[in-house]
């Protein structure tokens, strides 16, 4: 791409200021990256975006339902499979904390990061569950490859991400805290969505899958607490007008 081409495309209305800042990373499952000045110039080709972002509309959309099911789901039925939440350790003070080490043994980070180990784990364990014919759960938007996928995409984005929220609040007040922690909780909540769709694929798996999702559930309301403004942060081009 050459200079004046970037020129005219940084001057282009059609692209929200800053919208990659709070975004996941995610420009194939992205439903606005026809406002996206770094996804226009990462394309070689310019084609028609807005069907792109439609379709991905739908797919989170679909996605979000499955993850308010999944939360009812969970509390109706959590005394049943003996599930019982804990609260987290209270978040600690962080005296003068300004650094990567503080940031990494926050209890909100190594959470997060223990999260992604029991993702592993529970794939490594049960790496025959997607090879054999099962009662597939299916749907126009989303089926259990795209909820695996979605699973994996999240799987340290989440603990990356926190971090990053509470890095950003040990070194002062600012946005950074509040917009890294919504993104978290983005992904949290799209996390357990995608972990709602295993069950109706393979109930077999239902009783550890609630469990992963009990501990997604407390590590959003965690940040949550620990961040209070991340839930009206306005990410640009993202949030607006919702």
């Amino acid at each position: 791409m050459n200079k004046n081409r970037l020129k005219e495309l940084a001057k282009d209305k059609r692209f929200v200021p800053g919208i990659y800042n709070y975004c996941d990373r995610w420009c194939e499952r992205c439903p606005q990256t026809a406002r996206c000045l770094n996804f226009s110039i990462s394309q070689e080709e310019f084609g028609d975006p807005e069907t792109h972002d439609l379709r991905n509309e739908a797919f989170w959309r679909k996605l979000a339902e499955i993850f308010r099911e999944t939360l009812e789901l969970l509390e109706e039925e959590g005394k049943k499979w003996g599930i019982k939440l804990q609260n987290l350790d209270s978040v600690p003070e962080e005296a003068a904390a300004q650094n990567e080490e503080a940031a990494s043994s926050h209890v909100l980070s190594r959470t997060a990061a223990s999260y992604a180990t029991v993702v592993d784990d529970w794939f490594k364990e049960r790496e025959e569950l997607f090879f054999f014919p099962t009662a597939a759960a299916a749907d126009e938007n989303i089926k259990i490859e795209d909820a695996l996928e979605v699973i994996r995409w999240y799987q340290y984005f989440i603990a990356a991400k926190v971090m990053r929220a509470v890095r950003g609040s040990l070194e002062g007040p600012g946005d950074d805290g509040d917009g890294s922690a919504k993104i978290a909780m983005i992904g949290i909540d799209r996390s357990i969505g995608a972990w709602g769709m295993i069950p109706r694929h393979n109930r077999f798996y239902q009783e550890s899958v609630f469990e992963i999702i009990s501990l997604l559930k407390l590590l959003k309301q965690a940040v949550k607490e620990t961040f209070p403004g991340a839930k009206s942060f306005v990410r640009p081009g993202l949030d607006e007008g919702r």
